[in-house]
């Protein structure tokens, strides 16, 4: 039989080892956690950004089409187009829905472009210029806010993914973000010839 002593150091080195685990335990999931909610944050920072270009570029547009409007009055269709792209946008409430939005204003806007070509007289137009000086600078801003989300959806997967990430973020349910990707087809852009 164990005396008291004997019993007592028993369950004191059994207090002992279980606080030892559960520090050992709080030390690897808090750091993890924490760094989980940093990504998060992050990620939904980028996106603040490219919604904040996205908005810019959609508010140009506008300006844009009414001052194409005066010369190009046949070309409705378009102007429905790039009318209706920013409807989805405004309408859009994922990654995905945004980027597809964005897609077909980038696909609208090219065919615009190629309108443009016909009219030089538009070309010369102070105001046209000035829009299309802007909307050249947005869509610069657009596309390095872009990489920027995609770069941080990037670190935050690998966190997710990674172990011992993986078991936390499964704990605590974060989830991958989506990235935002475009269409086939529109890797390239329209080539478009002012002279």
């Amino acid at each position: 039989m164990y005396s008291k002593n004997e019993r007592g150091s028993a369950s004191l080195i059994t207090v002992i080892a279980i606080i030892a685990v559960i520090v050992i335990a709080a030390m690897i999931v808090v750091p993890k956690y924490n760094n989980l909610v940093t990504g998060e944050e992050t990620v939904d920072a980028a996106w603040a950004q490219v919604e904040n270009q996205l908005q810019r570029r959609f508010d140009l547009v506008p300006n844009l089409v009414n001052t194409v409007k005066g010369y190009a009055k046949q070309e409705e269709e378009i102007f429905t187009q790039i009318a209706n792209a920013r409807t989805q946008y405004g309408n859009a409430n994922t990654v995905g829905e945004a980027a597809e939005a964005n897609n077909d204003l980038s696909s609208a806007l090219s065919r615009l472009l190629v309108v443009i070509e016909n009219y030089p007289t538009l070309k010369s137009d102070v105001q046209f210029t000035r829009l299309m000086d802007e909307l050249a600078g947005t869509e610069n801003r657009l596309a390095v806010a872009r990489k920027d989300y995609n770069d941080t959806v990037q670190q935050f997967n690998n966190t997710v993914r990674r172990f011992p990430g993986n078991l936390i973020a499964g704990m605590f349910s974060f989830e991958q973000k989506d990235y935002f990707e475009i269409k086939e087809g529109v890797e390239e852009a329209p080539a478009v010839d002012f002279d």
